[in-house]
């Protein structure tokens, strides 16, 4: 769980406290056993969480835990070895970025454009090649009691 990658074991690199955390900010926790102090709990490990306040030495994270039937807002204080910035918001901020160009050139031309996403529709019909051999007809092995 807390076991470093391999070939990554050792000092923790520099570029992981150059990041700059900012209130409001979406982050995963992950930790890091090479550094103990300001770890949090096992049960946090691989949950994702919005900075709520970021001191000197560490920052705090608001996590939903559930408890039996509820789910709680939990605040824990985590050193930055312990948490990354999480990619789970990068993908609808793009397809944000996307649909405001789709309006402001649907805007510009004076027409409609579909904004929603569509499931991939089905595959079209297309006939399978058998290379010039003869197909195998599959059956199902009769039952047999055997006493």
């Amino acid at each position: 769980m807390f076991s470093r990658p391999f070939r990554k074991h050792g000092v923790v690199a520099l570029a992981t406290y150059m990041q700059i955390y900012k209130k409001g900010d979406i982050v995963d926790i992950k930790g890091m056993g090479t550094v103990q102090n300001g770890m949090s709990h096992k049960c946090y490990h691989g949950k994702t969480g919005r900075v709520y306040n970021v001191t000197q030495l560490a920052v705090v994270i608001v996590v939903n835990k559930q408890v039996k039937g509820k789910i709680l807002a939990k605040r824990i204080n985590v050193h930055i070895e312990h948490i990354k910035h999480s990619k789970s918001r990068d993908s609808f901020l793009k397809h944000v970025k996307e649909n405001d160009q789709k309006k402001k050139e649907a805007k510009e031309k004076g027409t409609w454009v579909q904004l929603k996403r569509q499931p991939a529709p089905p595959r079209e019909a297309h006939f399978v090649g058998t290379n010039g051999m003869e197909p195998e007809l599959l059956e199902p092995i009769p039952y047999e009691f055997m006493a």
